[in-house]
């Protein structure tokens, strides 16, 4: 094209000779008429002549050459006026608008990249000449990605002031489809376990519905890069494609691809030896790269020896170390010898660490998180650590880096960490009313990253028909620069178990006011301290036998319906193992929490809580595409010691453990699982008269007394809850999307019991009632329930959506099950 351009200027630069004399003269004055867009300065920075300049002809045509090589002029004739030296230019029309139509296959984003790879860019000069290569340009586009058949018009629309407007219309046509692939010289393996590693397929199975036979020449490209490594990660070094053909069907609606190769023989590693200036690692790099003898050779095993040499000199500073295992080969024997070539290069230290893409985020939050310093020497662990910690922080969507050498100094470089950020909090108003929950009002207001200081600060107003609460939460994440953690919390609710679904009837009100202290411990692991004082009404108590041994110590004789009051300081422990590589949708990496509650002595109560929360992300491809999570939670509480009365401390009804729906076992409703209330009505028999002449009731004896159970759970001391997922590609969704929605298909599993319920007391009794609820030993562990089914998260701007369908797989008679389940503000 550059070729084609030149030899046209000269040839414009020959007809416009004539428009001047030859005669040599001296330069007065120089003028250029006819410019509209292009300043005369910039004019005239492309004519290399100067006033009291001699000119001739030769020097002319060499300023017209100059001018055309600016690109803004469509022709150019120069004239003598005098001893002035006269351009007279036609401006090349400027490019206003580029449209498209017809385009369905491709994106209008993927045809300007085309066009702008040819030099074809809104607020440019267009050459007119160069319309008929725009159209084969983008038509070998579409015949790179298949669409052999494709047509492109370029239609132009002139506008005032020299401007014109590109209407491109396009034809795609249908792509061609692969009808088949042959693979000729291949005896080691068949074609199926050659074929079974392309992107290209000329077959598909009756259930991929959604493959595609298209045929697309990078895919090929990178099938032929695939072929060679499976060959060579087997042994056979000397493998090569000696052919490729590619023909296609005279409607070019079909093409035959034949790949033409040579196995080779299979090699043997001989002998490894090390050579270069190894900066005094000798040792360390001789171990690495050490291969027994006989070994067979694989490539892929030789590029890891590769990368992990390179990446052993980028701990301590060398930034572009060369290493290259140079291969020896004997034929005869078909042994290899390897030796690798290691130059480390000139030791790197960091001049610069910049943050791109944080619009909200302050600089110094991200900072803060690096672990690589300016001035130091570059170690690669410590540039990977800092994108890591910034990845757990959940604020960004993606995170990059990149290192770029200094102008001028091969011993400095630049690190830039490139972020986008995702919605890291919530603003809710909700107003609604159900034939259940009657007229519901909420805001709430949560922020991770408060103004951008990634302090995380929350107000939450709550009213419905069983709940009203006010919390209001602050935590700053660097309360020292050490890293050290502060929050806070003051909150007061009301609930009404008894308006909300699925529990059964008590009262409960809350004043609280708290705060936690996090130190690090290293990298990955931190401790927590906190203390709560709190104040706990409870009435309206169901009178079921599990809550009576905790709640009638507690009674008012006098008053029984007054309900009881607890006053009590509560601390807590906890220590955070997190190795996850992402603090939102994590693909790898494993979190481990363990806390620990325990009100002190003097409370009205006391009691301890323990709670076990562990994830473990494995991807199980390169891309983490796929991703195996397996989860478990356990938690466990009870009461310690006794009061004055020898009254052993129960742990609190209303704080026991419960599971179903939501993330913990999802197919089963929300708070239904684990053990259910129980009613004991004691038998009588008439007696005889009493004072009055009145007959009296006598209870026949414990053994007589009938049970009731109810539909409803009270949940118990105990728990644990786990299953695994599988975390797939979401279908239809863009690239820029893919990770603000997750799918997974899961399994989940949990149980909740109580380990103080005595189960020999009521066994023998008979049940009256519902007989679809049971009687069961709610002390076992062993009445689970476990579901499966596919669920869908979203990361919207107004929060996290939660989608799941799920079936129970193990269920007991009356269990409350539903098929689809929706949640708000929760991640998993």
């Amino acid at each position: 094209m550059t070729l084609k351009k030149l030899f046209l200027s000269a040839l414009i630069a020959g007809a416009a000779m004539p428009a001047y004399s030859a005669d040599e003269f001296v330069v007065e004055d120089i003028r250029v008429r006819g410019l509209q867009r292009v300043a005369l300065g910039a004019a005239l920075t492309y004519i290399p002549i100067r006033v009291g300049d001699e000119v001739d002809s030769e020097s002319i045509q060499a300023s017209i050459r100059s001018l055309y090589s600016s690109t803004h002029f469509n022709n150019i004739v120069v004239r003598r006026d005098g001893d002035t030296l006269v351009f007279e230019v036609t401006e090349r029309p400027t490019i206003s608008g580029i449209e498209f139509d017809g385009n369905k296959d491709i994106k209008d984003e993927q045809l300007t990249q085309s066009l702008t790879d040819q030099g074809i860019v809104e607020g440019e000069p267009l050459d007119l000449t160069t319309i008929s290569s725009i159209e084969t340009g983008l038509e070998d586009f579409y015949h790179s990605i298949g669409k052999y058949n494709a047509k492109v018009e370029v239609g132009i629309t002139r506008l005032p002031r020299n401007r014109v407007r590109l209407e491109l219309d396009f034809d795609e046509g249908e792509s061609a489809e692969i009808q088949q692939i042959n693979i000729v010289g291949n005896t080691v393996f068949s074609d199926e376990e050659l074929l079974a590693n392309f992107e290209l397929r000329d077959k598909l199975p009756w259930w991929n519905f959604l493959g595609s036979r298209t045929y697309q020449k990078q895919q090929l490209s990178g099938d032929l890069e695939t072929l060679e490594s499976f060959y060579k990660d087997r042994g056979y070094l000397t493998f090569r494609i000696s052919s490729v053909q590619v023909s296609m069907t005279p409607d070019r609606s079909g093409v035959y691809v034949s790949i033409h190769i040579d196995e080779g023989e299979i090699f043997k590693v001989r002998e490894t030896r090390v050579i270069g200036d190894l900066r005094g690692q000798r040792e360390v790099i001789e171990r690495l790269t050490d291969i027994e003898a006989g070994t067979q050779y694989s490539a892929a095993q030789i590029t890891y020896l590769e990368e992990i040499v390179a990446k052993v000199y980028g701990r301590y500073g060398y930034a572009y170390p060369e290493v290259r295992a140079i291969p020896e080969i004997d034929e005869a024997t078909n042994e290899v010898d390897l030796v690798f070539s290691v130059n480390p290069g000139k030791r790197v230290y960091v001049n610069r660490i910049k943050f791109r893409g944080n619009a909200v985020t302050e600089d110094e939050v991200l900072r803060r998180e690096m672990r690589q310093f300016e001035g130091a020497p570059l170690n690669d662990n410590m540039v990977n650590s800092g994108k890591v910690r910034l990845e757990r922080l959940g604020f960004f969507e993606t995170v990059e880096t990149s290192t770029t050498r200094v102008n001028g100094r091969d011993d400095l470089v630049d690190i830039e960490y490139l972020v986008k950020e995702q919605p890291s909090g919530s603003f809710n108003f909700m107003f609604g009313y159900g034939d259940y929950s009657k007229l519901q009002i909420g805001v709430g207001v949560s922020q991770d990253n408060f103004l951008g200081t990634g302090n995380r600060a929350a107000l939450n107003i709550n009213t419905n028909r069983f709940n009203r609460s006010i919390s209001l939460s602050y935590m700053d994440r660097y309360f020292t620069k050490d890293g050290v953690n502060l929050s806070g919390q003051v909150f007061m609710s009301e609930f009404d178990a008894g308006r909300q679904e699925n529990l059964i009837r008590y009262n409960t009100k809350r004043v609280g006011v708290g705060g936690t202290i996090s130190f690090p411990v290293n990298e990955i692991s931190s401790l927590s301290f906190g203390a709560m004082a709190r104040r706990e009404e409870v009435t309206n108590v169901e009178g079921y036998e599990q809550v009576k041994r905790f709640y009638q110590p507690y009674l008012d004789e006098q008053d029984p319906n007054s309900g009881v009051s607890f006053d009590m300081l509560s601390l807590e422990a906890g220590w955070n193992r997190i190795t996850l590589n992402r603090g939102t949708f994590p693909t790898a990496g494993t979190s481990n929490r363990i806390s620990a509650e325990v009100t002190v002595p003097g409370s009205d109560i006391r009691y301890f809580r323990l709670n076990y929360d562990f994830k473990h992300y494995l991807p199980l491809t390169k891309d983490h595409s796929f991703v195996l999570l397996s989860r478990l939670r356990v938690g466990y509480g009870n009461g310690y010691g006794s009061d004055d009365n020898g009254n052993d401390y129960l742990f609190p009804f209303y704080e026991n453990f419960r599971i179903g729906g939501n993330q913990d076992l999802r197919g089963f409703e929300a708070n239904t699982v684990g053990p259910r209330a129980i009613y004991r009505y004691p038998e009588s028999i008439v007696g005889p008269p009493g004072f009055g002449g009145v007959p009296g009731d006598l209870p026949v004896g414990p053994g007589a007394d009938t049970v009731a159970v109810s539909q409803y759970s009270v949940g118990g001391n105990a728990m644990y809850s786990g299953g695994i997922e599988l975390i797939v590609p979401t279908p239809l969704i863009s690239e820029e999307n893919k990770n603000t929605v997750r799918t997974s298909f899961y399994f989940d599993i949990g149980s909740v019991w109580d380990t103080e319920f005595q189960y020999d007391v009521y066994r023998e009794l008979q049940q009256v009632g519902n007989q679809a609820y049971r009687l069961d030993d709610f002390s076992s562990p062993d009445l689970y329930r476990a579901s499966a089914g596919v669920a869908v998260q979203w990361l919207s701007p107004m929060g996290p959506l939660t989608f799941a369908f799920g079936k129970p797989i193990k269920e007991y008679e009356g269990d409350r099950t539903q098929t689809f389940t929706f949640n708000f503000g929760t991640t998993f």
